[in-house]
């Protein structure tokens, strides 16, 4: 690609659309020329943003409950190292290393939403469960995904949206062609990262603002279980802006409807009760618990019913997604990949002989994992587990897949729980109980969602790939190396997070993971599930399906504590105020994508500085600043600070004019 070229570089007309019958999409770097892909250079920067990111996502996701999506930081990061070296023909190279970064996201989702409940539930765990729990999942996701790529991104091409990958693929292009966005993406990195770390380290203000912050407020959270709490942190204001009004306004939604509804009709309703039929360890009257305390034993468990109603009401709806994905990947197994396309390089896959041999490889080496990983486990035990295992993450994939391809977010939790729900039946169908059921079911609810995390994740990879036109066997090959060290990484990080905090306490949120302790205690311990939640949990989400809403967000924030869903709609809030502040349209969108590149540098920013403050209060530098948060001044501080970093981030927005 000589300098004109590069100059000249656009996604073609048909990029986004419906192709025509007989009309062909050509990307552009061209399916008849070779281009640097794989190199030491990408391979290199590729495994260390998959560390990097690993490492500030896990710790992100386990103090709020939410894992940002890597591409995008990581493929501005790519475009800035080659300008800054002044590389030519990087375009390939930039893909390669974004797709083995963005393995962090996917492996971190599946290993702390289920992981943590180990600890929770004090079971052994070690370094090595952790790890290969996670990089068999990942594995194995990769491998049930590659069969059906062509059917998502080639045979419906123009036919789903792909938001996150349309956005990288667009910062990728922009950035070949000599763009400047990485510079506001650093500086917001800083500005975020310094943030987050004074509070986390020092604390110099609460990193919460809550209404018993006045007289009244606290009045009312003790009479009537009504709270406010916004989380006051840079990363999490920073997913709100990538997440965006609608869903942040329909999470938001899910959450005030159990904290300032629910909550507060249980402790008018059953004021005197002690409602410890499926918890013993409850021996406090639903009116003398505080609204935090009600959420955490009853409220929740509404979420958690809506969790899995959505999960299902996403198989029946992608139902022929999946049959139609299973007849292709048969055809081609049969086909041998005897058509002429199969030459074309960017269309060249991993055979599906070595897909097959690695898939039965894995699930071997997953069924030993099961089998000597868990005391008391038998083959009849192990061999239940992998059959499981091997059903739900398949069938799921292309669940996964489709949820990516239409609106960027990918429903694993929901899918997670109920194969937990599923798993712990099962389990204890074929007579594996107590402290070894619950562990066998967290091993495999830990394979299953990495899975399923990374057959999202990769999805998107592909087809930004596809709409460059890089090579697939060659993503497909480096994405296993990416998995295995971010799997390495995100088990290191859960356990130096255990020790510097501990899960049990509320230094660390881990909502998914309290939710799936909290449905598998029970089950295992032979006290039952308050099925009675679950169950108006999962009519909530059947009305909220047939009303169009999207169940499982609304269901997201009815079991994810409130301080954590207020900051998504402020920041959905200034997503929307940022672009709409003109008549002049060009002018808006510029400023919303101005705020990506910003929200996508306070989310890495803070998050790895959050890593930063526990390696720190790991080596024993710790600062006590509790006496100064329980003073309500400390709250008063957090919200000057925070109306600060908005106005900061609004006024950030502007573009330059050489931008």
């Amino acid at each position: 690609m000589d300098n004109k070229e590069q100059q000249n570089i656009e996604l073609p007309e048909n990029a986004f659309r419906e192709l025509k019958e007989g009309e062909e999409y050509t990307p552009i770097m061209k399916p008849d020329r070779d281009y640097p892909q794989v190199t030491t250079w990408s391979v290199t920067w590729g495994l260390l943003m998959a560390v990097l990111f690993s490492a500030a996502a896990a710790y992100l996701g386990l103090k709020v409950g939410q894992v940002f999506e890597a591409a995008i930081p990581i493929a501005i990061i790519a475009i800035g190292l080659s300008q800054a070296t002044k590389r030519k023909n990087a375009l390939g190279e930039n893909v390669i290393i974004q797709s083995i970064g963005a393995c962090s996201g996917a492996v971190v989702a599946g290993g702390i939403f289920v992981m943590p409940a180990i600890y929770m539930l004090d079971l052994q765990a070690d370094f090595f469960k952790i790890f290969l729990a996670a990089a068999l999942g990942g594995v194995l996701g990769i491998l049930f995904l590659i069969p059906f790529r062509k059917y998502f991104v080639k045979d419906m091409h123009g036919k789903y949206p792909f938001p996150e990958a349309t956005a990288t693929t667009q910062v990728l292009v922009s950035g070949e062609k000599g763009g400047s966005q990485a510079k506001p993406l650093l500086m917001a990195g800083l500005i975020g990262g310094l943030y987050d770390f004074v509070v986390a380290t020092f604390g110099w203000w609460n990193e919460n603002v809550t209404s018993r912050m006045i007289g009244f407020g606290e009045t009312i959270a003790d009479k009537a279980k009504l709270v406010f709490k916004v989380n006051t942190g840079a990363a999490v204001l920073g997913l709100g802006y990538i997440v965006g009004l609608k869903y942040a306004a329909i999470i938001c939604a899910g959450s005030i409807f159990v904290w300032w509804i629910v909550v507060p009709l249980m402790a008018i309703i059953f004021p005197d009760t002690v409602m410890n039929q499926w918890d013993p360890t409850i021996t406090t009257t639903v009116g003398s618990m505080s609204p935090e305390d009600i959420f955490s034993n009853y409220g929740r468990s509404l979420g958690i019913g809506a969790i899995a109603m959505a999960g299902i009401i996403g198989i029946v709806k992608s139902w022929g997604i999946i049959k139609s994905a299973v007849g292709l990947a048969a055809r081609e197994m049969k086909g041998k990949g005897a058509g002429s396309e199969e030459i074309i390089r960017t269309q060249r896959d991993i055979s599906f002989k070595v897909i097959a041999i690695g898939s039965v490889a894995t699930l071997l080496i997953t069924y030993a994992f099961f089998f000597f990983g868990v005391m008391n486990f038998n083959l009849l035990h192990a061999t239940v587990a992998i059959i499981l295992v091997a059903v739900i993450a398949f069938l799921f994939t292309t669940v996964a897949a489709n949820a990516i391809a239409i609106v960027g977010s990918n429903p694993v939790s929901g899918m997670t729980l109920m194969t937990l729900i599923l798993a712990s039946v099962v389990m204890v169908a074929v007579g594996l109980k107590g402290n070894a059921g619950m562990l066998a079911a967290l091993l495999m609810g830990g394979v299953v969602c990495t899975a399923l995390s990374m057959a999202g994740s990769f999805i998107t990879d592909l087809k930004i790939g596809y709409w460059l036109g890089t090579t697939p066997k060659k993503q497909e090959t480096f994405k296993f190396v990416g998995t295995i060290v971010s799997a390495a990484t995100v088990a290191g990080v859960m356990m130096l997070l255990n020790e510097t905090y501990g899960f049990k306490g509320d230094a660390l949120a881990a909502p998914q993971a309290h939710a799936m302790a909290a449905v598998i205690s029970p089950l295992m311990s032979g006290q039952g599930a308050p099925w009675i939640l679950y169950g108006i949990g999962a009519l909530i989400a059947l009305i909220l399906d047939r009303c169009k809403v999207p169940a499982l967000a609304f269901a997201l924030g009815m079991f994810i504590p409130i301080q954590l869903n207020i900051p998504l709609i402020v920041g959905g809030a200034v997503n929307w105020y940022v672009g709409s502040r003109s008549k002049d349209a060009a002018a808006n969108k510029a400023r919303v994508d101005k705020g990506t590149l910003l929200a996508s540098g306070f989310i890495a920013g803070g998050a790895l500085m959050g890593v930063v403050s526990a390696l720190l209060k790991f080596g024993g530098v710790d600062f006590d600043y509790s006496a100064w948060w329980a003073n309500h001044a400390s709250e008063l501080l957090s919200l000057v600070a925070y109306i600060a970093l908005i106005l900061y981030f609004v006024i950030a927005t502007k573009p330059s004019k050489k931008d």
